[in-house]
């Protein structure tokens, strides 16, 4: 067998039309390598392959059955491309077959990345029961709310049933307190039969400390880089191609088998690779390959502690092709302008100044000294479109990433709560929500894991405890290891139809029509757009133009209401929205129709007028 043909092959376990088991599991580092498989543990030689891959072609092995592999003896290990878990990362993989769902999506088609209204979640605590099929079940929610893609936090197979997911030891499975392979296929269906498109967030820059057995196969991870959380996975190294071809193939897996629309790569940052061709590259081109051949489109979103073009630039350009990208500097600007404590990385943030730069220019730091980093950062991001920048006002990293979890609803006032709404409504940049933050859950979304290895459990107690150094915290984390820390996290679903939270997704409600019926808000265009600072008046004024439409955002972040002026004379302008109407429990009713001139806006308020430019 060619080495092409080798990397063509999927790993791990699949099934032809005709049931028969095809087996591909790269072990350079066995001289034996034997299938153990069914309660009376049969077993099966591995047939030896070059490059360090073993291969097997069988009809003994069925869907549904458990196995594991011998190495040398050794062992049992499950498959490093193990499909589901059912009894967790230290059981058997059990055998499924990703060809026997029958999708009835034939007619879906993924919107635009600029028409993406991304609602994050994570399943354990989204809903009570904390399952896809509990998920499911409240997806006429997100319809009525206006979403059109959620994105859900890792599910690949983690340690017990508690975890962000970002521990995450099997790439290829799903994690079976959720309900498994299955389940998530029948959710993405049922989202893509409701409108709904499916971002899977996928981790690809480390593998979780519990239940991570694939350094006993192969060579993985190389000590040439070190991250975070250890050796780094091995993109470079010697043996690199067939760790590439795993990590290639895995996303292919989730766009082709499970029909995901997109996935959001966690932290490329810590991805050490200094291949002519990188790894996010590959899987950029291998992706187009998957696109041309069946008409889906799909599309590869990345996170990034770095304000690096190359990643979101064509690969014909130089870049890495990456379709678009999470801007935490525009959540960070947004927190500081809210009257929020500057501690830890926040530092860097001068409040309104910074956040009308990274409405201009998406990066804050695109060249300028940082102090926090005590160093020049980032580079200028012009000529990159709107839709390739993503933005919040929170999400679950800084959420959960504070000491005691608490979400914006529990630190600013119900005033600039929709005011940092409609900040992200009204940006030239895909706008992203955090699940519940639509009715402002009161519920904080705390860091929480459930290893079984107490050493490893107290060693996460004492690195959460360390992490808050930096931002000179006193008292006590929540245990991340405690039951209640995961229960606490819960949306309250019984609040929506309550006062005050029924308002604010009645308001949310009203953005999202908006973005959508408005062209203007609709092309993520960063051209057509001017910023006025008021720094002293804690005031914002944002305009935007679109073909004969004309927008004016008057966003105050004052205590104080303020004076501002509409511009051209000769212009009427008519309301889209003011945060601070009586319909939204305002304080002041802005006027349907109003002429250029002076106008005044409450404190912490949004209020957005338009008309159309006569030509």
């Amino acid at each position: 067998m060619s080495y092409d043909d080798l990397m063509a092959m999927r790993p791990g376990v699949t099934f032809d039309a005709r049931g028969e088991a095809q087996v591909l599991v790269w072990a350079p580092k066995a001289e034996k390598l034997q299938l153990q498989f069914g309660e009376e543990a049969k077993m099966l030689d591995m047939e030896p392959k070059d490059y360090g891959f073993w291969t097997l072609q069988t009809r003994a092995l069925w869907p549904g059955d458990r196995y594991r592999f011998l190495l040398d003896g050794k062992g049992p290990y499950p498959d490093p491309a193990t499909l589901y878990q059912p009894e967790g990362v230290h059981g058997p993989s059990e055998a499924f077959d990703l060809q026997e769902y029958e999708w009835s999506d034939r007619n879906w088609k993924n919107p635009s990345m600029k028409d993406y209204i991304i609602y994050e979640l994570h399943t354990g605590t989204f809903t009570e029961e904390g399952t896809f099929a509990a998920v499911e079940a409240k997806l006429d929610h997100l319809v009525e709310l206006g979403v059109n893609a959620i994105e859900l936090m890792p599910v690949s197979q983690f340690a017990g049933d508690r975890n962000w997911g970002y521990d995450g030891v099997f790439p290829y499975s799903t994690q079976n307190s959720y309900g498994g392979p299955a389940m998530l296929q029948q959710l993405v269906d049922a989202c893509h039969e409701k409108g709904i498109a499916v971002i899977l967030d996928m981790v690809y820059n480390h593998l979780g400390p519990e239940g991570n057995t694939l350094g006993h196969f192969g060579h993985y991870f190389t000590d040439k880089y070190h991250t975070p959380w250890g050796d780094a996975i091995n993109f470079d190294d010697a043996w690199s191609d067939a760790v590439r071809h795993y990590f290639v193939q895995n996303a292919l897996m989730w766009f082709r088998d499970f029909h995901i629309d997109a996935l959001r790569l966690d932290a490329v940052h810590a991805i050490k690779d200094f291949s002519p061709v990188h790894i996010l590259q590959e899987i950029r081109q291998q992706v187009d390959a998957l696109v041309r051949e069946t008409g889906r489109e799909h599309y590869l979103i990345v996170e990034m502690d770095l304000n690096d073009t190359r990643f979101v630039k064509p690969i014909e350009a130089g870049g890495y092709g990456m379709h678009a990208q999470w801007v935490d500097e525009f959540h960070h600007a947004l927190r500081v302008s809210s009257g929020q404590e500057r501690n830890g990385y926040y530092v860097d943030f001068d409040g309104v100044a910074s956040l009308g730069k990274s409405f201009r220019d998406a990066y804050v730091f695109d060249g300028l000294y940082s102090d926090h980093r005590k160093r020049k950062f980032g580079i200028k991001a012009d000529g990159i479109p709107g839709q390739q920048f993503i933005v919040f006002s929170q999400n679950h990293d800084h959420i959960g990433n504070r000491m005691l979890g608490e979400r914006t609803s529990q630190l600013v006032s119900f005033e600039m709560q929709k005011l940092l709404a409609g900040t992200v409504f009204v940006s030239p940049f895909v706008p992203l929500l955090f699940m519940g933050e639509e009715w402002a859950e009161p519920n904080p979304f705390q860091y929480f894991v459930s290893h079984t290895e107490e050493e490893l459990a107290e060693a996460v107690r004492k690195g959460r405890k360390s992490e808050f150094a930096a931002f000179h915290l006193e008292g006590e984390a929540p245990d991340p290891m405690a039951v209640s820390t995961f229960e606490n996290s819960k949306l309250q679903w019984a609040l929506i139809d309550q006062p005050p939270h029924g308002t604010m997704l009645q308001y949310y409600r009203q953005w999202i029509v908006l973005r959508k019926s408005q062209q203007l808000l609709r092309e993520c265009d960063r051209n057509g757009l001017s910023v006025e600072v008021f720094g002293e008046k804690e005031l914002l004024c944002i305009q935007r133009v679109w073909g004969r439409q004309h927008l004016v955002a008057f966003l105050n972040f004052s205590k104080s209401s303020q004076e501002v002026s509409l511009p051209f004379e000769h212009l009427s302008w008519h309301k889209l929205m003011a945060s601070s109407d009586s319909a939204w429990n305002g304080p002041l009713e802005m006027p349907e129709q109003a002429e250029a001139g002076a106008l005044t806006v409450a404190a912490e308020s949004i209020t957005v007028y338009a008309n159309i430019i006569n030509s």
